[in-house]
């Protein structure tokens, strides 16, 4: 089985969306209820697999806003890309506080774990939202420090702004993600170790991760962080 050996590792950078939280279906639909209206008679609908995971996963909403137009040939004027990207926070919000958000329970049992070994854990995400997602899912208290994205940052480089955080160089540090720009972000910025959550047949070893899983049960936790 594969693990997190923490006689090397001293601090664990968990992507929120899809890997701690099952929100990244939430975000899909909601990017699909905001863009089928205006795709409608431009283009196909948005494909709440191909088209968000290809495209939108792992990015920061106007960031994912573009690189979805530009994929279907659409060029709009930075306003319209922003009146959309509102539109989609609107209905994502609007669920989250109609539904709450639920936590793998995979994660928490990794999480409790980590924090039980010494580890310190951050978590992060593309989405502005990451501290209301963490509050919503009950998840604060396992972690120490946690990095929302921001418009004018790629969301990949919230990785190294959780380990900076954490005072952990990268090269002591783990991340755990399950996007395609976050995987290739990590696997260039000397992570210690990458681990990569495919549920959906992506080519994360291609892009640095050294461990691919399809849920976070197959991760093992092993050794202690040294004091």
């Amino acid at each position: 089985m594969p693990a997190i050996d923490l006689s090397g590792i001293r601090a664990v950078v968990f992507d929120t969306d899809g890997v701690v939280t099952d929100t990244a279906r939430v975000h899909a639909a909601a990017w699909k209820s905001a863009l089928d209206p205006f795709l409608r008679g431009r283009s196909a609908p948005f494909d709440v697999r191909e088209d968000y995971l290809c495209h939108v996963d792992g990015r920061t909403r106007l960031d994912g806003a573009r690189t979805f137009l530009a994929s279907r040939g659409l060029d709009l004027s930075e306003e319209e890309v922003a009146a959309l990207g509102e539109a989609k926070d609107r209905v994502f919000l609007a669920q989250i506080e109609r539904y709450g958000v639920a936590a793998f329970p995979a994660a928490v049992r990794l999480l409790h774990e980590l924090r039980h070994r010494g580890s310190r854990t951050a978590a992060v995400s593309a989405s502005t939202h990451c501290h209301r997602v963490v509050t919503a899912a009950g998840l604060m208290h396992l972690f120490d420090v946690v990095v929302a994205g921001r418009h004018d940052q790629p969301g990949p480089a919230s990785f190294e702004e959780g380990a900076r955080l954490l005072d952990v160089p990268p090269a002591e540090t783990a991340v755990v993600g399950d996007t395609l720009p976050g995987i290739e972000a990590a696997g260039q910025g000397g992570f210690g170790l990458i681990v990569a959550v495919d549920r959906a047949g992506l080519a994360f070893k291609e892009l640095g991760a050294h461990v691919v899983i399809s849920d976070l049960a197959e991760l093992d936790v092993t050794g202690r962080v040294r004091l």
